[in-house]
């Protein structure tokens, strides 16, 4: 007889876990563990990458920038002239003698042709009488040499006289008024220096210097100047303009004079002519202004400023600190995205405080003001707050991190 045995309990002597229930309790497994894994990674990925991203933000360095300035189209440049009479003359002797009488002293303005002196020259004075005297007898055995010669060759038609005695009367009559033309023009020399006794002004005006009085001896070979004569109605400035000036001053433009004496007050002048030609020791260009002073209120050889206003190009300005001098050249920095760019420029006129940019920048370009010297090319750097154009300054440091 049989009986039925009862099921079996789980885990007593029953069969093993499937394949399948085993493989999901190793997934399940390891994907605690995973999850465990990124719930503790992340946090630290993330806090790793937030403490780097602050500490570059906190070492790029903090910046101000500005655009350039815009330069002037036309530039005011100072320079000293020196003002100079615009005819300045010595006087000399041309015949010698003793000063009798001087009718002009410094100071005395006076006219073309006026007396300034006279020298007493006796010789010169009897040279003429002699002169005088051997024209006269020149003429005299010229007109008897003349008067025998018409004679010979009247009787020579007649056959009265000998031919050969005809030619030497002829002769004679040509040599006599070579005599005579010899000693007119002896007489007109000595009478041109008789003449010189008479010290005269070559042109109008003012006696600067006088060196000689009355009873004075004058040699006129040895070159002792009597007089020093300037002209003053107009007056001379002599200015050498710096080369990179050079071109913008021609002929026609204006220029404006102060001196010192006369405080506030401007005298107008015009570049007459330049030397076109730029000085090879001091680079500069001489040019020469000329100023209306028939009132007289300046003086030859005072200082002057010389005020000049010349045309320029459109040009961009930065202040001097933003200049970086490094072994490769002259350098600006500018702010291109969050990094800095070291730009090689040219630079035109210097002020001391702005440069002229004349290659190398662009008007958009935020130029970094005070740059520190460690600054390198590609350094990411951290704008602060925009400035005020950099030809006109740096701006305040605003703003927040």
């Amino acid at each position: 007889m049989s009986h039925d045995a009862a099921p079996p309990k789980p885990g007593e002597g029953g069969p093993p876990l499937s394949g399948r229930k085993a493989l999901g309790l190793v997934v399940a497994l390891v994907a605690a563990a995973i999850v465990i894994a990124i719930l503790g990674i992340v946090p630290r990925v993330r806090a790793r990458t937030t403490l780097q991203r602050e500490t570059d933000a906190l070492a790029a360095p903090d910046v101000l920038v500005a655009p350039p300035g815009a330069g002037a189209v036309t530039q005011k440049v100072v320079l000293p002239g020196n003002v100079q009479a615009f005819t300045d003359s010595p006087i000399y002797a041309r015949t010698s003698g003793y000063l009798k009488s001087w009718t002009a002293d410094i100071g005395a303005h006076v006219k073309k042709g006026q007396r300034l002196a006279v020298i007493a020259s006796p010789e010169v004075d009897q040279q003429l009488a002699q002169a005088k005297a051997d024209l006269a007898t020149a003429k005299a055995n010229s007109k008897y040499a003349e008067t025998q010669s018409a004679r010979y060759q009247g009787l020579l038609t007649e056959n009265a006289v000998s031919k050969q005695d005809t030619d030497n009367f002829r002769a004679q009559a040509s040599s006599t008024s070579n005599q005579v033309a010899a000693a007119e023009a002896n007489a007109r020399r000595l009478s041109q220096l008789t003449d010189f006794e008479n010290v005269i002004a070559p042109f109008d005006g003012v006696i600067t210097a006088r060196n000689v009085d009355v009873g004075t001896l004058i040699d006129a070979g040895a070159g002792r100047e009597l007089f020093h004569l300037a002209s003053d109605d107009v007056l001379r400035v002599y200015v050498n303009v710096p080369q990179i000036y050079a071109r913008a001053a021609v002929p026609g433009m204006t220029a404006d004079l102060t001196v010192s004496e006369h405080s506030g007050r401007t005298f107008v002048g015009k570049i007459v002519r330049t030397s076109n030609n730029i000085d090879p020791t001091f680079r500069t260009l001489l040019v020469e202004i000329d100023v209306d002073n028939r009132q007289r209120d300046l003086f030859p050889g005072d200082y002057a400023q010389v005020h000049l206003e010349l045309p320029g190009q459109p040009s961009l300005t930065l202040p001097v600190p933003t200049l970086l001098f490094r072994s490769e050249g002259l350098r600006v920095a500018v702010v291109r995205g969050d990094k800095a760019r070291l730009v090689p420029i040219t630079i035109g006129r210097d002020d001391g405080k702005t440069v002229e940019v004349t290659q190398g920048l662009q008007p958009s370009d935020l130029v970094i003001q005070n740059p520190p010297d460690s600054i390198i090319d590609g350094e990411t750097v951290h704008v602060v707050a925009p400035a005020s154009p950099a030809g006109g300054g740096s701006g305040s440091k605003h703003g927040d991190k």
